[in-house]
């Protein structure tokens, strides 16, 4: 009889037997051997206790292996900078995913950007080049004393600069000791234009009461509770449209309407005042820019920029402005304050480079009503004599103004018999940024030497034709794609602006219901602007808008370009600070710029920090570039506080757009 099959087993006590299944039934074996039971047993007894033993020492080890990862996040913590050491497992686990996320956002080139603090109050109305600790300082008295000496106070207080301060940009300060600036204790947003334009709030620029008191203010406006009105602004003495009026007669048009027929639509106003005759000019269809000194308080750039009007800081001083050549269709200067008849008229040469062929320099001073032989006689002559040797022809003279006219044909240089002379190749170039003034004509070689009353009228001027765009070596397809790309552009911009301007900011307390999104946007600034398609876009859409339109100095040079669509612009070093106050633009757009800049010597901490450093509370800021930078940029963004959304523009394209809003910062 075959026996039954067994299976393993043990035996309990002394005289259990193996379990065995044969025909369903459970049998108990006698006959295996009592010494290999017992051989049996000894062998599992001596492998249960080695199990043990590596069970024990496998727990030993991942015991020792947390006790030690602990010990190395308690020294990490204990040696860094903060004061705070966390106890408890939920504690330290939240520490270390933020030391090791530290220790990523380092591995790929991020600078970890601590709590940035807000400045304090001296640098509510900071303008870095200008405005900045500097080897000198000036003393109440306005004298200069250098830094160093034993009357500077140790405290480091930034004090008033000297008068007419020439722009000086000292290298940028360590970004940990950077902040961000704070608007004014009462500073409210801006009234939306047009209404902006005749109204401001007192609070938001540094005026004192000595200058109203002094009555330099009381003759151009009126201080109407907490706003400053312009309304009964009088510039000139039979007001800004009588002035701009007799500017047309002196031109021989009919009225100022009609400035577009004699070719005019770009004006440079030096001195500009607080930018009334450029904002009557605007309803006549002309664009000025405002450019002024620095001012410590009651500044012009920075009124006409509250008004919603175009203005810059620069001066005419030691260096050229930073425009191309041949740039304007009229410079106006009324009272400025330049001493034209001095440095053999450099300053008037300046005029002539930036004027166009056929453009107009129009000059209101109370010395051109004196006939008397004197002082003021001399300085008159003086700078006939200058404009003459500039083949400028004098077109009429009433009251206190004289209109000069620049010539068109280019042989009058040479039949001179003095005056400056042409300048050499190597200095009549349209890139230059804060060049030296040179005592020589410019732009006489250029291929835009095109007398204004042959160039396109405006508003046809904005869309150049295929000879025009040749002038600067721009082709008719580039320019005709770009335009289409910046349409659909602006269209998607608006999309997604308009309903986060109603969701974040549907009606603020004691205002009316909110205007359409573009009656919230007024100055626009545009950091890398190419072909100026960004800016036309906004005009084809209907934005009541106006947009400083910058040229990179290390990009490609279409500054002529822009200026000759009839747009206004600039040329700046984005590694250096933008020539204007805190909180003066709307909205900041910026395609491609990071690209452009940081893979040379800017930080993108810094380029973002001054635009937090111009952009007025509430405003909006643009960027769009590649998916790293912005990623970058949006990890910058939330340690400045700015309100970020990241949006992926196409699944096959590597860039990015961020939309930004600065948020509105009250001190306590």
């Amino acid at each position: 009889m075959p026996k039954p099959l067994f299976r393993g087993g043990s035996r309990s006590g002394g005289g259990a037997g193996l379990i065995g299944v044969g025909n369903g039934r459970e049998t108990l074996d006698y006959n295996s051997p009592s010494k290999d039971l017992s051989g049996s047993t000894s062998r599992s007894k001596v492998d249960g206790t080695a199990y043990l033993l590596f069970k024990f020492g496998l727990a030993l080890i991942v015991v020792l292996a947390v006790f030690g990862s602990l010990y190395w996040t308690i020294s990490i913590s204990a040696s860094s900078s903060r004061v705070n050491i966390f106890r408890g497992y939920r504690r330290l686990q939240e520490q270390l995913v933020t030391d090791l996320s530290e220790i990523g956002e380092l591995s790929l080139g991020v600078v970890k950007l601590k709590d940035i603090r807000f400045c304090s109050s001296e640098y509510e109305n900071y303008v870095p080049c200008y405005y900045n600790v500097s080897d000198y300082y000036a003393d109440a008295a306005g004298d200069l004393r250098e830094i160093g000496g034993s009357d500077v106070d140790p405290t480091g207080a930034i004090e008033q600069p000297k008068r007419d301060p020439e722009r000086m940009c000292l290298p940028k300060q360590n970004e940990s000791e950077s902040c961000l600036v704070l608007s004014p204790l009462n500073y409210r947003i801006p009234i939306r234009w047009p209404t902006g334009r005749d109204f401001i709030w007192k609070e938001n620029v540094e005026i004192t009461g000595h200058e109203f008191s002094s009555g330099s203010l009381t003759k151009r406006m009126m201080v109407e509770e907490e706003q400053i009105s312009f309304h009964s602004e009088s510039l000139m003495v039979n007001g800004v449209e009588d002035y701009s009026h007799q500017i047309a007669e002196m031109i021989g048009l009919k009225e100022a309407s009609c400035f577009n027929e004699g070719g005019i639509r770009n004006v440079l106003d030096i001195d500009c005042g607080f930018g009334s005759f450029g904002g009557h000019l605007f309803s006549k269809h002309l664009l000025t820019t405002c450019i002024a000194n620095y001012e410590f308080s009651a500044s012009q750039v920075q009124l006409t920029l509250e008004r919603g009007l175009p203005a810059v800081i620069g001066s005419f001083g030691s260096k050229q402005l930073p425009f191309p050549h041949l740039s304007f269709d009229m410079v106006h200067c009324t009272r400025c304050g330049i001493d034209w008849e001095t440095k053999d008229g450099i300053f008037l040469v300046e005029v002539d480079r930036l004027l166009k062929p056929g453009g107009y320099f129009v000059w209101t001073s109370q010395s051109n009503t004196l006939r008397t032989l004197g002082e003021n006689q001399k300085k008159s002559d003086t700078i006939r004599g200058f404009a003459k040797n500039l083949c400028w022809e004098v077109l009429s003279q009433q009251d206190e103004t004289t209109i000069w006219k620049k010539g068109s044909d280019r042989k009058c240089y040479s039949k001179r018999k003095s005056g400056p002379g042409i300048c050499g190749k190597s200095k009549d170039v349209e890139s230059l940024y804060y060049q030296p003034l040179h005592l020589c004509i410019a732009g006489t070689r250029s291929t835009r030497w095109v007398s204004i009353e042959n160039m396109t009228p405006w508003p046809n001027r904005v869309r150049p034709n295929s000879s025009e765009l040749k002038l600067h070596g721009v082709q008719m397809e580039d320019f005709s794609e770009d335009a289409i790309r910046w349409n659909s552009i602006v269209r998607n911009y608006w999309s997604l602006l308009s309903p986060l301007i109603f969701s974040d900011h549907p009606k603020r307390p004691g205002e009316e219901d909110p205007s359409p999104p573009f009656n919230m946007l007024r100055n626009v600034l545009d950091m890398n602007a190419r072909f100026g398609g960004f800016n036309a876009a906004l005009l084809d859409s209907g934005k009541s808008v106006w947009v400083m339109n910058v040229v990179p100095a290390i990009g490609p040079n279409h500054l002529p370009l822009i200026l000759d669509r009839g747009f206004i612009g600039i040329q700046h070093d984005w590694c250096e600070a933008f020539p204007t106050y805190p909180r003066t633009y709307d909205m900041v757009h910026a395609h491609g710029l990071l690209s452009l800049e940081t893979r040379k010597r800017c930080s993108m901490f810094n380029i973002l920090l001054e635009i937090d450093r111009i952009l007025r509370p509430e405003g909006w800021v643009i960027l769009r570039d590649s998916g790293h930078l912005i990623e970058t940029a949006r990890y910058i963004t939330t340690q400045m506080k700015w309100d970020a959304r990241l949006i992926q523009l196409d699944i096959k394209s590597d860039e990015r757009l961020l939309i930004c809003q600065k948020p509105f910062f009250k001190k306590s």
